[in-house]
């Protein structure tokens, strides 16, 4: 097993995404033959009931989490809300799940698609700085998404 120290949590709906900040987070690699991930994080109580829908709807949700280093580019996992408990002022939300797929390079594709939108000169790089700290949905993973 390979554990990590979790930075940010977004759970992603649609082409929404949530960010929840983080108390402190960790995952763990299981370095199974299921390929699993667990995911635990300490944040606050004002999202447990969040939290405890998703755990009662039983769906997958796809998480995007950024490891070790604030200027990682985040993995996609697909989880379930495995539990949701009161740790003091705090609640903890344990999440299992797999890694969606290998990461492919978030600032090429959206370079990309910003080219592809016909953005140039200042405008391109502002809305690439802005969209780079932001990190939307790309229309790519709209697209895999969809066809899934």
């Amino acid at each position: 097993m390979k554990t990590f120290k979790m930075l940010s949590l977004a759970v992603a709906q649609g082409d929404e995404l949530t960010e929840y900040p983080l108390h402190d987070g960790l995952i763990i690699n299981q370095e199974n033959a299921h390929r699993s991930w667990v995911l635990e994080m300490l944040v606050d109580k004002k999202h447990e009931e969040t939290f405890l829908e998703m755990k009662q709807t039983g769906n997958v949700y796809d998480v995007k989490v950024v490891i070790s280093y604030p200027g990682n580019e985040p993995a996609t996992f697909e989880v379930i809300i495995h539990a949701v408990r009161q740790i003091g002022d705090h609640v903890s939300i344990l999440m299992k799940g797999t890694l969606k797929r290998a990461r492919r390079k978030y600032a090429e594709t959206l370079l990309s698609e910003l080219l592809e939108d016909g953005l140039a000169g200042q405008e391109l790089l502002e809305r690439f700085e802005s969209d780079m700290r932001e990190r939307p949905v790309l229309r790519k993973d709209e697209t895999k998404s969809s066809q899934n």
